[in-house]
Parts: C-alpha cells; structure tokens; sequence
C-alpha cells in the first residue's frame, strides 16, 4: 500500500506532461496543425489576368502576388482576421494637411494631404508621384489602414492624399448630401482638383472596400478618360446584392452587419439638422441593416426609385469591361463582406487592363501575417509593390 501511495505522488508530482504522453499529445497536435496549415492554408494567390504583357509585369515588379501568402497562424480564418485587425495593427504616426474644397452643389470635400516634403527621392514637389487613397464606408484618414499605405508610399518618396467623403471627417455638411458607393461625381472633382494642382506628377489611386467600389465605378465610366494612370482595388464588393445577403445571415449580421448600420447612423446623426430638411430622421436610425439604412437613405438620397436600382447601379461587377487603365484587385475569396462566387472571374479576363489577385484566406481587409501581425499585411506589401512598378516601371504596361 505504501508503494502504491508513493507512486501515485509521483505521478501527481510528475504531471501529466512530464509523463510523456501529454507532450507527445502536444507535440503530435502541433506537427499535425503545421501540415494542415502548410496544406490547406498557405497557398499561392490566384492571379486573373488576360494579358500577357500585365502578367510578366507582375511577376518582375510586384512579386509578392506570385508567392505563397502565409496567414497568420492563430487566426487565418476570414471573420477573425476581419475582427482583428482594427484592433492589433500598429497606427503609424502620420502629419497631415488639411485642404477643404467646394463642390459644384454647394457641399464641400475634407482632403487630407502628406505631402512628403522631405522626400530625398523627389525633391521636386511638381514632379513627385502622387497617391489619391479611398477609405472604406464609414473610413476617414485616420484608418490604420491608410496610415501604414503612407508610410508605405513615405519610404518611397511619395506624396499621398486621402479623399474622405462629405461629412465623415469632421467637417459640416453644407447641403444635405452625403456619398454613396454609386455617385461618382465627388470623386471626379478630387481627382480634377488634385491632377490640377500637380499636373507633371504621375497620379494614381487606391481604394479600398466602399473606396474601391466607387474608384472601380468612376474607371467603368471614364474608362480612358482619367489623369490616373493606374490603380489598386483592395476588398472591393463586386455585387452589392450578394455582399448585403451575405452580411444578413445570423452570425454575420450579429459580427458585422449591425455594427455597420451603427457606424452609418452615427456618421449622420451629428449632421441630423441639415439632414432632416429631407429625411425622416427617426425612420433612418431605426435600420438594423444596412440594406434597411440604405432603403431608407442613401437610395433616397442619390434620387433611385429603389434600392434594387440603387444596388445594381452600385456594383462595380457592372462596370469592370469599361475599365480603361491597368488596375490590380486584390480580394480573399473568404470575405463575407465579397462573396468569392460574386468576384467576377469571367469578366476580368474579358479586360485586358484588369488583373484580380485571390487568396484563400485575409478576410476583409485583414490580410494578416507573421506569428504577432503588428506592421505590415500583405495588402500593404501589395499596395506597396504595385505603386511602386506602376511609377517606376509603368512604361511597360502602357503600351498594352
């Protein structure tokens, strides 16, 4: 008996670790995680893309579309890496210039400018190459993501300015009259208004989510016709139709879709004064949904005679044949926000001028890597890739 107590203390003592078989446990998990994960996880992205000439261009200068993308390895799947990032991504300090300019109807646009003066690679302040950055819906300047592109766009000597739309950043609504991912008529004026200011500067544009979709929507109806010379896409929704059904299912809707509608009230509600010359204000913050809000607001709003007509008008599937200068998309086929069967595949190969980057995971806008994702994604070393070919090399592929 007492030998028996003596090896019971043991192996209490000892642990269950220590007794082998839970390290081996640990140790058989972990190899099997790493072989599910080097299998299954990281892969390759899918690059789309018709032309040749776009193709090789890609794979010389911005390599990172052509590589394994590793994700980090706690939190690869879609919605955590959506949720994260916000909240573990490093907010690079930036120093911005405000410039407010005035629109035809009376409103006026918030620009915020990093002019980059210090730029050892252009000193010459007409002639360094300039950025125009789109934040997603409810996005101003001050999104993370956005902070880490200029400093991206910093390191290579660029000067960058972010388009936040009317009312979002701080500034008074003048007219009732905010934005929509449809009406292209803001952006158009920027993109004028900057071009003209720095007329010698080569010029391009990011946009990303809402950003994108309304970058893609002015390029479908320019087509040639812009100073841009190219442009990047990052988590667009390419079907709005799908994207709201998507973010309406129960888990979405209780991650996202609520969360959204909250943030579009909020962005209105200090502007109610003005607004309620036109909207039935206590209708509006009633919306659950983002569909409901824009039923009820943004539809009304822009003069749709309903929200299917808004939405279809909305979506930059529609528009991506139209499309006339080179534009790289980057989208994660597990982005609830972008349903992968609504990424239009088929069109993009039908356009010359459009390459589509897909990963199998990065979520919304999440695209994180390394074991503690605190800098750098890989959206910013595509972004960072991509503009810099595009201004360094972009010769190449203009003559396609």
């Amino acid at each position: 008996t007492r030998e028996l107590s003596l090896y019971l203390e043991s192996q209490v003592r000892v642990g269950f670790l220590g007794s082998g078989v839970g390290l081996s446990l640990v140790l058989g998990f972990g190899v099997a995680y790493a072989c599910y994960y080097l299998n299954s996880i990281a892969k390759k992205p899918q690059l789309v893309a018709s032309n040749d000439r776009f193709c090789r261009f890609l794979e010389e200068y911005c390599p990172v579309v052509t590589e394994t993308y590793y994700p980090t390895i706690w939190c690869w799947e879609g919605r955590v890496q959506t949720l994260l990032r916000p909240f573990i991504t490093s907010r690079p300090q930036v120093q911005y210039r405000n410039e407010l300019i005035k629109t035809a109807d009376g409103g006026q646009i918030s620009l915020d400018w990093f002019d980059n003066n210090d730029s050892s690679y252009y000193p010459d302040a007409s002639t360094r190459p300039t950025v125009l950055l789109l934040p997603g819906l409810t996005g101003t300047s001050r999104e993370s993501y956005i902070l880490h592109m200029i400093h991206q766009s910093e390191t290579l000597g660029y000067r960058c300015v972010v388009f936040n739309n009317r009312g979002i950043a701080g500034e008074e609504l003048l007219t009732p009259r905010t934005y929509c991912a449809a009406n292209t008529e803001d952006l158009e004026a920027v993109i004028h208004h900057v071009h003209s200011l720095h007329p010698s500067a080569p010029f391009m544009a990011a946009g990303v989510s809402m950003g994108g979709m309304l970058l893609l929507n002015y390029l479908g109806k320019t087509g040639r016709d812009t100073p841009l010379m190219a442009a990047a896409i990052f988590s667009a929704g390419w079907n709005v139709f799908e994207s709201v059904e998507s973010l309406e299912k129960p888990l979405n809707w209780l991650l996202f879709n609520y969360y959204l509608t909250t943030c579009l009230q909020s962005s209105i509600s200090r502007h109610r004064q003005m607004l309620e010359k036109l909207f039935d204000m206590d209708l509006v913050m009633k919306a659950r949904t983002v569909r409901e809000f824009d039923k009820q607001f943004t539809s009304v709003m822009f003069g749709y005679r309903s929200i299917d007509d808004y939405y279809e008008d909305a979506s930059p599937c529609r528009k991506l044949k139209s499309v006339g200068i080179p534009v790289l998309c980057l989208n994660s086929v597990d982005d609830v926000f972008s349903p992968a069967h609504a990424i239009p595949v088929e069109t993009a190969k039908q356009n010359a001028n459009v390459a589509l980057v897909l990963t199998s995971c990065g979520g919304h806008i999440g695209f994180l890597e390394g074991i503690w994702p605190r800098k750098c994604t890989y959206m910013d070393r595509v972004f960072k890739q991509f503009v810099q070919a595009v201004f360094e090399h972009g010769n190449k592929i203009f003559s396609m």
